[in-house]
């Protein structure tokens, strides 16, 4: 009693010193009334007026939705898409922490926050679009859907991969408040975490297309075949790599004041590795494109619509980015690169769409559209996530790391960091 009685103002300091530091953090940085601000909040408080009416009314007052239909923009954009463009974090944490490719250690915490975010951020979108959201509960407990169902497997993946994405991030979090022993802690606890995040993401990217091998009969033959998990894995890779150097790019200019000496003098090195990983990658998907359709016999499909909308996915989607990755490693063009990796991302949201939704019942005779109610939402998800990530950056030390790969040392509270 007499020890804890002694460490009680010493807690309460440190409670004072925490809750005035959030109060100074949580204030806003830089002008408010920017044109990015106005338009994104707009946006945002359009989409609550919908969640509400969404809540109280039911999915049919603002959705589509139909039992022919029970997955729309929701899923196949926020969810089933944005899981793909965050695979850049098990991408780039292996890289880092198993190959030991330090060049890329600058980047390394800005792509897991952003992994993370999208993960949360994209698991609200889920819950919107469930008619009973309670009913989230049923596939972690496996109620009703059984242990052995990809359901199952999936809910369990996701919910461990948020988990272990939070503990790679939470470094940064303890050098941000000022916490030198709680970061060494958690420092050691990385390694662990990024093994495990690695083999759970892996297991979740394929385990996505594995929900579509029920779907044999509805969606087109071009699009669904038994390498689905397969493809689904291959194509996360190559679409989290391009997104993180399309974010990087942006975010090397919107933060610039924030980025660190490494980031700042290795960003063209790093954008030359991650398009030749592109490269090799999407050069991989193409190669099982052609054995899968050669497997299921699929190529008289393509004199028809679909097939050249097919074409426009694999030829003008997909091959041309990796060619541009290509020609831009080799030229040590920048300009290239990033235009082959935002039609690499068009591509994998063309493709992820195309299998849950353009392509799902596509012999139906009333197919699903989305309302315009939806899409407000779908864009106000990302909206939310950009401004929660622009909250990080500005406030931790997160563009802005040392370049050991396990740095341990005690670290500095944030006051003492800007003062420097």
């Amino acid at each position: 009693m007499t020890s804890i009685a002694a460490h009680l103002p010493g807690a309460r300091a440190e409670v004072r010193r925490l809750a005035g530091f959030l109060r100074q953090e949580i204030r806003p940085r830089g002008p408010i009334w920017t044109p990015f601000n106005i338009v994104t909040g707009a946006i945002m408080l359009v989409a609550a007026g919908i969640l509400v009416a969404r809540f109280v009314f039911g999915l049919g007052s603002v959705t589509n939705l139909s039992q022919d239909f029970p997955w729309g923009i929701w899923k196949g954009f926020n969810v089933i898409t944005g899981v793909a463009f965050a695979g850049g974090a098990y991408v780039l944490c292996f890289m880092v922490y198993i190959l030991h490719l330090e060049k890329y250690h600058p980047i390394i915490r800005v792509t897991v926050l952003n992994g993370f975010l999208s993960y949360t951020f994209y698991a609200i979108a889920l819950v919107l679009e469930l008619g009973r959201p309670w009913n989230i509960l049923n596939p972690i407990i496996g109620n009703s859907f059984g242990f052995s169902s990809v359901l199952f497997l999936v809910a369990w993946h996701f919910l461990l991969y948020i988990t272990a994405q939070f503990i790679e991030f939470s470094p940064a979090i303890a050098e941000w408040a000022g916490w030198p022993r709680l970061r060494r802690v958690l420092g050691a606890m990385t390694l662990g975490a990024v093994v495990f995040g690695i083999c759970l993401s892996m297991l979740h990217q394929s385990g996505l297309g594995a929900l579509y091998l029920m779907a044999r009969d509805k969606v087109h033959p071009l699009w669904w075949n038994e390498f689905i998990p397969i493809l689904f894995l291959v194509s996360s890779v190559f679409a989290g790599l391009a997104m993180v150097i399309t974010e990087g790019s942006i975010s090397r200019r919107a933060f610039r004041d924030r980025a660190g000496r490494a980031l700042r003098e290795g960003h063209e090195e790093i954008l030359y590795g991650l398009a030749r990983i592109c490269a090799g990658a999407m050069l991989v998907y193409l190669a099982l494109q052609v054995v899968v359709q050669t497997h299921q016999h699929n190529w008289s499909l393509m004199a028809t619509g679909w097939g050249a909308w097919y074409g426009v996915e694999i030829i003008v989607l997909t091959l041309l980015p990796a060619l541009a990755f290509l020609y831009g490693f080799r030229k040590r063009s920048v300009r290239w690169i990033r235009a082959a990796a935002i039609a690499t991302l068009i591509g994998v949201v063309m493709n992820r769409m195309n299998v849950s939704i353009i392509a799902f019942r596509w012999d139906a005779p009333v197919h699903y559209v989305p309302t315009w109610m939806e899409v407000v939402v779908a864009v106000a998800v990302i909206c939310a996530q950009i401004w929660v990530f622009r909250w990080v950056i500005n406030r931790m030390p997160v563009l802005d790391i040392p370049l050991q790969l396990h740095d341990r040392s005690p670290a500095r509270p944030a006051g003492e960091r800007a003062a420097a």
